[in-house]
Parts: C-alpha cells; sequence; structure tokens
C-alpha cells in the first residue's frame, strides 16, 4: 500500500503535501482519513516543531467495482411459453383484418365518441340540442362574433323590437327578434331571443327556433291535408288546403311560418291579436292539430278509402 507524506513546519508557517501520484478516492476511502484528519485537528504548531504524517493510500485493485460487473451475462436462450387457451377460446381479430371503414362510419364514430365537429352535416342526425356548441364564438376588438350554422335551415326574421327593463338604477335596453327557421320540407320552427345588440338576439332567437322544430304534414301538392285552428294566448289563426296553383294566402308571421315550412298553396287568417309572436306560435299550434289520412285509417285499423264513407 502506498503512503503519503504530510510535513508541517511552524517556523516558516507553510503545509508541504508530497504526492507524486495524486488519486481521488470514488469508492472507497482509505481506512485512516478519519485518523489523518483528527491527528490533523489535535496538532500543536510549536515555534521549533516539525509533525510528519505518514496516510496510507488504497492501490487500484483494492477498489470495489462490483457495481459495475455485468451479473446477467448468460449464454441460456429465454423460451417464450404461453399458457394453453381453454377450450372454445377463439382469438380476437387484429385491427388490420376486415373490410377497411368508409368516411361516414368513421364520422360517425368521431361524433359519437368526442360530440360533432360540426362542418354543415351531422352523420347521427340534426340534433337540435346542441347548436350553442355548433355556434363558434370569435373575440375580436371586444365583440363576441359567431358563425352561421349551416344545417340546411334557413332563417327569416319575424321582428326586432327594443325593450326595456326597468331596474333599482335606472334602465336596461334590450332587443327582442323573433326568427322562423325551416328547411322549406315540412320542418319549421318558431324562435324568440334577447340581447344588448341586434345580432346577438337575432342569433340567440335562431338557436331557440331550432330546438323547437315541428313537422308539418304536407300532401303531394304541398298543401294541408285539412283545415285546422290555432289558439295561442288572445291570438287566432285560421288555416284551411288550397287547390294548386292558389299559392300562400295569408299575412304577418302566419305567410312567413307557412313559407318557411314549405307549404305552397293554402289560405290563413289571423283572427283577434296583432302580436306577431302569438301569431306565430299560434300558426304553430294549428299545424300540430293536423294528421295524415294514411294515419288515422292505420289507427283505426281500415283502408283510407273507407275514410270517405
Amino acid at each position: 500500500m502506498a503512503a503519503t507524506t504530510l510535513t508541517l513546519s511552524s517556523s516558516s508557517s507553510s503545509i508541504s503535501l508530497h504526492n507524486p501520484t495524486p488519486r481521488f478516492f470514488l469508492l472507497n476511502k482509505p481506512a485512516s482519513s478519519k485518523l489523518f484528519l483528527s491527528s490533523l485537528s489535535r496538532l500543536s504548531l510549536s515555534s521549533t516543531a516539525t509533525a510528519t504524517i505518514t496516510v496510507p493510500r488504497s492501490n487500484p485493485g483494492e477498489i470495489d467495482t462490483s457495481f459495475f460487473d455485468d451479473e446477467f451475462e448468460s449464454e441460456e436462450e429465454i423460451v417464450f411459453d404461453p399458457p394453453t387457451p381453454p377450450e372454445g377460446f377463439i382469438a380476437p381479430p387484429y385491427f388490420d383484418e376486415g373490410p377497411p371503414e368508409t368516411e361516414d362510419e368513421i364520422a360517425a364514430a368521431y361524433e359519437e365518441l368526442y360530440g360533432p365537429a360540426y362542418s354543415g352535416e351531422s352523420y347521427l342526425g340534426k340534433d337540435i340540442y346542441v347548436m350553442d356548441s355548433k355556434a363558434k364564438k370569435m373575440t375580436a376588438f371586444g365583440k363576441v362574433k359567431k358563425d352561421k350554422i349551416r344545417d340546411g335551415f334557413e332563417e327569416r326574421v319575424i321582428q326586432v323590437r327594443r325593450v326595456t327593463k326597468v331596474v333599482k338604477g335606472g334602465k336596461q335596453l334590450h332587443f327582442r327578434a323573433i326568427v322562423v327557421v325551416g328547411d322549406k320540407q315540412g320542418q319549421v320552427g318558431v324562435g324568440v331571443g334577447k340581447a344588448k345588440e341586434v345580432i346577438g338576439a337575432v342569433q340567440k332567437s335562431a338557436i331557440n327556433a331550432r330546438r323547437n322544430i315541428i313537422t308539418v304534414p304536407l300532401t303531394k301538392y304541398s298543401t294541408f291535408p285539412h283545415r285546422s285552428d290555432g289558439k295561442y294566448g288572445a291570438a287566432n289563426v285560421m288555416l284551411r288546403p288550397a287547390s294548386p296553383g292558389t299559392g300562400v294566402i295569408a299575412g304577418g308571421a302566419v305567410r312567413i311560418v307557412l313559407e318557411m315550412a314549405g307549404v305552397e298553396n293554402a289560405l290563413g287568417k289571423q283572427l283577434g291579436s296583432n302580436n306577431a309572436l302569438n301569431n306565430a306560435r299560434a300558426t304553430v299550434v294549428a299545424v300540430q292539430k293536423m294528421r295524415q289520412f294514411r294515419d288515422v285509417a292505420r289507427e283505426r285499423g281500415i283502408p283510407m278509402e273507407e275514410l270517405w264513407k
């Protein structure tokens, strides 16, 4: 074992360390290092005293390197022995087997997992309860803009009015809009909404109208199957079928509702109140009372020819 000689001299006030080949102990420190430090601390230097301390130094062969040894060197081959499958076991098919999925199936599966990523057409049907999420909000210059919903429905504004709400601090001004949406193929809805701006009120009422979509029974001549009357509040509406080529003879909100529903030949009359919202809803009530002849015959269990006997 090599040694290191340390010489201390008080007369010259210097410490000299003679080590021709210095080495840093990373893993194992020499056993007498603590003894060397304790002896150095207890050493008293006098004016004429000179002390020599010999510190043992370990050889490189005595360092423990078992941590770096490769203990997993083995020439044995590991054989994979899976357990025996039970009786009647059918292995599942791989994901890449079978016919490839179509784009419609992929889009329908995506909508089922993550909701309708609206792009103009829904593969799972027209869900009128997700219109709020379909109206994309964009902030620009402190204003909130929404993209127009493209789902095959057209929008018509019946009325926009300024309404006032009296509160403790004064009056709050808002706008109320009445909008009718329809696809002109038998689907129509009436909605109302309020906002501080006209654009916001129209968008709210359009979403509300899509939540109240109804189906209008139509014949092959684009008219009603029979006459009907509707009442909502103080408004009474009378609807009558018409022959081909007559057109829609009605006024006010009744005409707009019938046109958005796809009715081409009909007669309508407003009786009572002139309120646009009540007349539009009275028209919806009158339409909901109508029924197709085939539905009535099916419920009665008789052919359609016997309905007029």
